[in-house]
């Protein structure tokens, strides 16, 4: 394996997280709760992790700030748009494997 600085490593690892969040604001057909029940993350997920990592550097982002970076959008005009409701079986999915900090 390639040696890579420490500064290569973080930017190899914000490029993929941008590459990451274009996929996802692109694929609107993926739903939240169809993320969550294959992978046991999501676009909401992504959006707490960033907010966390800015508030370990003293950088304060509220949930609708972070939730808009990784949604392209403010989040109740993506949901309007994008979400539909979930069946009764994916419901029934998700609780049966929803992660304890959900």
């Amino acid at each position: 394996m390639a040696e890579l600085s420490k500064e290569q490593q973080r930017d190899f690892e914000a490029a993929a997280f941008r590459r990451l969040v274009k996929h996802l604001r692109e694929r609107t057909d993926v739903q939240n709760i169809d993320l969550m029940n294959l992978a046991g993350f999501c676009r909401n997920c992504l959006s707490n992790w960033y907010r966390e990592a800015a508030e370990e550097t003293g950088v304060a982002l509220t949930k609708d700030e972070s939730r808009e970076i990784v949604y392209g959008m403010p989040y109740a005009e993506w949901q309007a748009k994008h979400q539909t409701e979930a069946s009764d079986a994916k419901k029934a999915q998700f609780e049966a494997s929803r992660p304890k900090d959900h």
